[in-house]
């Protein structure tokens, strides 16, 4: 009964493609259906805990179809609402590595197929020329191009659509899978299970500079699905951005500081409490009000029409623990994106990327004496080392409407211990959009 279901998300997507044919000017509809096989062989591991990756030869596979549809409702409002199925885990469920091979696979995951409306908000676009934006189906972070102009967004929707965003590595039905390639690895970013959340952000773009700022719903205990709607446990998010050409080529630098707020566990209480009792520590024990801050440079750079450079640094307060994204307290990323003009395909893309991924003290004393967190967790963790990253793939273009990618990653030091791995993760990603 396997294969009729696992074929469900793709009869939607032939139907939305009907749909979308029929849609007027002022109503659009657009539709895509990703899919994401990733593959590990066995690799060394004395060891392993609760929250490990398992060790054995393993293969998992996400499926996602949504169908997005935006409505102009008048001079530059719109409205947009997303409604996906989705289907599958990530490796181990979504385990054991604190930068996750898969950004397509999300914490929680079921083999049958599930509904969900990941995106509903409203957009106004203020400015001389304001166009009619609600935002792209592919990228809804789209606005405008206006010299200068305000953007207002407020409802359902991801934070890192508004900030955080990179042309090169962004988005894991594209270009990098990997989560400390996409994102910077240290926002720890407001967000369900799912990496949606409610919020109202604001953008200020005047000729070379944008400025935004943002408040989000942080999850009612770390890392669940259910939102504090109450916004009594939050995030505040600001981001400038300053655009620039080097040598004739376009390029930005964006520089975000964020803090969170809301119940959270302290790693060196939660080890003192525990030492007490002989038990492993526990975050979840000691939870009390506390702010936990963070900051995030990002670059991009166009090198030629087809080379473009990318890279992020970012740092948090390691004293207190993750609480809605994942375990990394320092991150550094870079690498390239080609296109493929080379030779002879210029709409295929070529990418090549490193992480190194870092706890801090505090964090590395918590995991050492047994602790668990919201993806890693050896029960143990007497060898540390940096969390090391290499990922490339390449996205060949079949058609206007489908992409088929291959991609490889190397994790050295899986969750920072230096007694497990190396993990070599093999992946093929199909992606259709109408």
């Amino acid at each position: 009964m396997r294969a009729p279901i696992r074929l469900l998300p793709w009869i939607l997507c032939w139907l939305l493609s009907l749909e979308a044919g029929a849609a007027e000017e002022a109503f659009d509809l657009h539709g895509q259906l990703t899919n994401v096989e990733q593959f590990h062989p066995a690799f060394r591991s004395p060891y392993q805990g609760a929250n490990s990756l398992d060790p054995a030869a393993t293969g998992r596979e996400t499926t996602d179809a949504t169908l997005s549809a935006q409505a102009r409702l008048w001079r530059g409002a719109g409205a947009h609402v997303d409604a996906e199925i989705d289907q599958g885990f990530g490796l181990s469920n979504t385990l054991g590595v604190a930068g996750f091979p898969s950004g397509a696979a999300y914490k929680v995951g079921s083999f049958d197929p599930y509904f969900r409306v990941p995106r509903l908000f409203l957009r106004q676009v203020l400015g001389p020329r304001a166009k009619q934006a609600s935002g792209d189906g592919a990228d809804p972070s789209a606005g405008t191009e206006d010299p200068e102009s305000l953007t207002l967004t407020a409802g359902k929707f991801s934070a890192v659509d508004v900030f955080d965003t990179n042309r090169y590595a962004h988005d894991p039905r594209a270009d990098f899978l990997n989560w400390s390639v996409i994102e910077a690895g240290a926002y720890d970013y407001a967000a369900d299970a799912w990496g949606y959340s409610y919020g109202a952000a604001a953008e200020w773009t005047r000729s070379r500079w944008t400025l935004r700022g943002g408040v989000f719903a942080l999850s009612r205990v770390p890392n669940q699905r259910e939102l504090d709607r109450t916004f009594q446990q939050f995030e505040l998010v600001a981001e400038t951005e300053r655009r620039h050409e080097w040598s004739g080529r376009a390029g930005s630098l964006k520089l975000l500081v964020f803090a969170n707020h809301g119940r959270m566990g302290s790693y060196d209480e939660a080890v003192r409490q525990a030492a007490g009792a002989g038990v492993p520590p526990d975050t979840a024990s000691v939870r009390v009000p506390a702010w936990r801050p963070g900051v995030a440079l990002n670059l991009e750079q166009e090198l030629s029409p087809d080379l473009g450079l990318f890279a992020r640094a970012s740092a948090n307060d390691g004293s207190k623990e993750a609480y809605d994204f994942t375990e990394i307290n320092r991150s550094v990323s870079a690498g390239l994106s080609l296109a493929g003009s080379g030779w002879g395909r210029p709409q295929d893309t070529v990418g090549l990327a490193a992480a190194v991924n870092a706890l801090s003290s505090a964090a590395r004393r918590y995991f050492a004496a047994g602790g668990m967190g919201i993806l890693i967790g050896d029960g143990r963790l007497p060898d540390y080392g940096f969390e090391k990253i290499l990922e490339t793939y390449y996205a060949a273009r079949l058609t206007e409407a489908l992409t088929l990618s291959a991609d490889f990653q190397y994790i050295v030091n899986p969750a920072y211990n230096a007694d497990r791995g190396p993990v070599r993760v093999f992946g093929i990603r199909v992606h259709a959009q109408i």
